[in-house]
């Protein structure tokens, strides 16, 4: 999936969607609950990862302020 198609993707809270895998109306093994829960947090934290180094590249990008050399 493109940045382009997963920023047009509702995020959903991460609480909210381990309630809603949790709550529903398919009762996972636990097998499955465990895979379907890694997955989901492997998500988030390339999501969190990604928009960390994005922020990191465009300060860069802005190079370095001008008080910090005074």
């Amino acid at each position: 999936m493109t940045q382009q198609a997963e920023a047009s993707r509702p995020q959903i809270p991460l609480q909210d969607r381990l309630r809603q895998l949790l709550d529903g109306p398919v009762a996972l093994d636990k097998r499955a609950l465990l895979g379907t829960l890694y997955a989901e947090v492997s998500h988030y934290e390339t999501l969190a990862y990604t928009a960390g180094w994005n922020d990191a590249l465009a300060t860069v990008r802005r190079g370095p302020r001008r008080d910090e050399g005074a």
